[in-house]
Formats: structure tokens, sequence, C-alpha cells
């Protein structure tokens, strides 16, 4: 299997299913001399851990990270950072129904044609527990880029959405709720529909949105490596994406360019930021937004026709514990790939220099 490694410079590789004895990474590129907060990376994988609240996947896994080499005296020393998270509730019996069957919508059929062999149980590969990998070197990522501030929230869930300008948006209220909308208002109604859905044993989607704040200027390469191109197949990456937008989006096709253009200030910002931060491929020191849309989980509680190894038509509905709607727990992963996108250029913008 190909594809396990993000990043050129600042380099993330992940191993390990949701249902084998552990999950883990190495993080390989990370400069020397970086002082870590362990506590914070830990709290970044709480975000996104299961059971934490009553809208999410009920399976119980404390998320705890154990690094294993490249730090010392909580400081990198520039060398491989290897970590691992061992799987402590893993319910492999909640998925022999579909030992043989395939679930609509998941990887189950895809991984069978192309591997021959698959891991059931919860996925294997497939699942978005490895998304606790890189949570984990988002959350070192970020402490390096100490000083640029990622704020993910959840902007709709179905069609309820956060009907407000980002500038209207308190970002200290994100962690405030359960679905991790910067809107009291929106989050109540977004929480009571996630339990509603739940409750009919189905699932819904929805968008979180990514703000980047106090971005450096000049990121990115004008041709093939776009700093938009790699954020988008950064959010693309992470399970259950079916989109990605960033500053006007698809929105700003219905603008004229009189409209769309971003006047310059005299020092070089913009009166306007429908650039989104980011023009020819680089980034221009405004802020960068973006956002991911996400489907609805595909396992839903009520029973589907589908077909088994066989081709033949059979019946199945969901067991176990799954997401009614992946958004809330997705807000961290968001922003942990954004900063290993950022973290990454960073380190190519200043080896370009020397």
């Amino acid at each position: 299997m190909a594809g396990n490694s993000f990043g050129k410079l600042f380099k993330l590789t992940t191993f390990g299913e949701s249902h084998g004895q552990a999950i883990g990474g190495i993080i390989d590129g990370c400069p020397a001399g970086i002082q870590l907060d362990l506590e914070k990376i830990q709290a970044e994988l709480n975000r996104r851990k299961p059971g934490q609240s009553a809208i999410v996947t009920q399976r119980k896994e404390p998320d705890t990270v154990e690094f294993y080499s490249g730090i010392f005296e909580e400081k990198t020393t520039g060398t491989p950072i290897g970590f691992v998270i061992k799987n402590a509730n893993q319910k492999s019996k909640d998925y022999s129904h579909i030992k043989d069957s395939y679930r609509p919508s998941h990887a189950d059929y895809t991984y069978d044609e192309k591997y021959g062999v698959r891991d059931y149980r919860g996925g294997g590969r497939s699942s978005a527990r490895e998304t606790a990998c890189r949570v984990v070197a988002g959350a070192v990522a970020k402490q390096f880029l100490k000083d640029i501030q990622f704020n993910a929230y959840t902007a709709s869930v179905g069609k309820i959405e956060l009907d407000k300008n980002i500038k209207e948006l308190d970002f200290s209220l994100i962690e405030t709720n359960a679905v991790r909308c910067p809107d009291p208002a929106s989050a109540e109604k977004m929480e009571d529909y996630i339990k509603q859905i739940r409750k009919e044993g189905d699932t819904v989607g929805g968008t979180v949105q990514c703000v980047i704040k106090n971005m450096p200027k000049g990121l990115g390469e004008p041709v093939f490596d776009k700093l938009h191109a790699d954020l988008g197949k950064a959010m693309l990456s992470i399970n259950a994406v079916k989109g990605f937008e960033y500053g006007s989006g698809f929105e700003g096709t219905k603008m004229k360019g009189s409209e769309h253009n971003d006047l310059f200030n005299n020092d070089g910002s913009t009166k306007t930021n429908l650039s989104g931060g980011i023009q020819g491929g680089i980034s221009n020191g405004m802020d960068i937004y973006f956002n991911v849309a996400f489907k609805p989980v595909a396992t839903i509680m009520q029973k589907q026709e589908t077909i088994n190894k066989q081709g033949e038509n059979v019946e199945m509905q969901g067991k176990g514990r799954h997401d009614p709607c992946v958004v809330p727990r997705a807000v961290p992963i968001v922003e942990a790939m954004a900063a290993l996108v950022i973290a990454d250029y960073f380190l190519q913008n200043k080896s370009s220099k020397i």
C-alpha cells in the first residue's frame, strides 16, 4: 500500500488499523530545539477522540499518545519523532456481519478489488481512526509555527448553517459546545438536529470552515505546488471529505471582476480578502480561509440492500458505535492538516533562500 506519507520537508508517515494493537506515526524533518508542550498535544487529541459527547461515537478510547524518539527533555532533537496511540476498546465482533458483504459508500468493495484482502474490523486502514496520528503531527507543527493561529469550526450541519461573517465570530466560543460552532444559537440547533438524526438511525454531513491568521507572506510556489493546491489535497485526504473551496470559492463565480478584485492598501494588504490569503499560489499575508465539505457517515442503523463477495444481493444493517455526524470531531483534524501544510511550506521557503 502506497501513499502513507504526507509532506516533503516536514513529513508525516502513519501506520496501523482501527482494530489493531495500535496506530502511530513518524514525523520526519521537524527542526531541532522546538520546545514542546506535551499536554497541549494530548489536549488536541482529546478534541478528536471518540466518546467525548452524546453526539459522537461512544467507542471509549483514551487516545493517549506515547512518544518513543525525537524528543529529549521536551525539546525536539531534529531526529525522527516516533509515536504510538494504543487501541484500547476494540469490538471486532461488531463487524462480523460484514465479513463477506460490502457496506454501501464505504471502502470495502474498492479495497477488495485493489488488494484482494481487507480488514473488515472497522474498516482497518480505511478507518478515520488513522486521523488521530495526523492530529499528533499537526499539534507538533502548531508549536513549531507558534505565531500562526489555526481556527477551525463547524459551519453547517445538514441544512443548518452558521449565518455569520467570519469577522463577527468569536473563536474563543468554539470549544464551549459539543458541535464546535462559535455561535451558541446555531450550535444548539445543530446539536438538536444531530440527536434527532441519531434517533432515526441515520447520519448527516456538514462543513468545517478554517481560518489561518498571522500568515507570513511568500509561502507556496506558482505552478504545480500552489499553496491552496496542497491545502486542498490535505483536506481531501481526510475521511468523508467531498469538497474543498478557499477564499470566495464557488460563490466567486457569481461575481464580476470589478466586484471580486482585492484592492491594495499602501502597505500591501488588501481592502477585501476574496482571494482567501493566496494569490498566484503564494500567500500574501492576509488570513487564509477555506471550507471543507463532509458527507454523511456511510454506516447507518437502517436496513440497506447491498452485495456480497459473490455478487449476490443481500440485506445488511449497521451495528456497533458510529458517529451520526463526523463534523464536530473533524474540526481538530482540519486544523492539524492545515498546520502540516503550512509547516512544510515554511521550511521549503527557508531552504529556497539559502
